[in-house]
């Protein structure tokens, strides 16, 4: 084994890109993540820089272009976007997302900002490439270049 080689865990999701393919496949992921505590997850890969990232999709290992990712889709039981600080207190949003391919989202966004800077509209202006989206099920990472809109719906 190499001096340089940093073992990382597998974890699995669906990747769509723009061209509308999925592959599903498994992340790479540090042990420790350098944007909080705790292991690295699947949205700091996505969120981290700009450029490629190494996914693995039957049998073969290709570096993926985050630009070119439409959405990443976890698997039902990973709770990603619930591990944040601040979570629990947190506004949500029930949001209804438009894409560039014409596809259409609904779920949950949660925005954590101050009471009275906790809108939809205040959400809509953080500098994040990819935000997670909770459905009834899954959570789902968008990439916010491929918004076209977001519409705050009434459940």
């Amino acid at each position: 084994m190499s001096e340089f080689r940093v073992e990382k865990r597998r974890e699995a999701a669906d990747v769509t890109l723009v061209t509308g393919a999925t592959m599903s496949g498994v992340f790479f992921l540090a042990s420790s993540s350098q944007l909080h505590t705790g292991p690295e997850r699947i949205g700091d890969v996505m969120n981290f820089e700009p450029g490629f990232f190494p996914f693995e999709s039957g049998g073969e290992t290709s570096q993926i272009n985050r630009a070119h990712v439409l959405k990443v889709v976890l698997p039902t039981l990973m709770i990603e976007a619930q591990l944040d600080a601040g979570y629990d207190v947190a506004t949500r949003r029930h949001v209804k997302i438009l894409l560039t391919t014409g596809e259409t989202i609904a779920g949950h966004v949660v925005v954590y900002r101050p009471a009275g800077h906790d809108r939809l509209s205040d959400y809509a202006q953080i500098d994040e490439r990819f935000r997670y989206v909770e459905l009834a099920d899954r959570t789902v990472l968008v990439n916010s270049a491929h918004i076209v809109a977001l519409t705050e719906v009434t459940q």
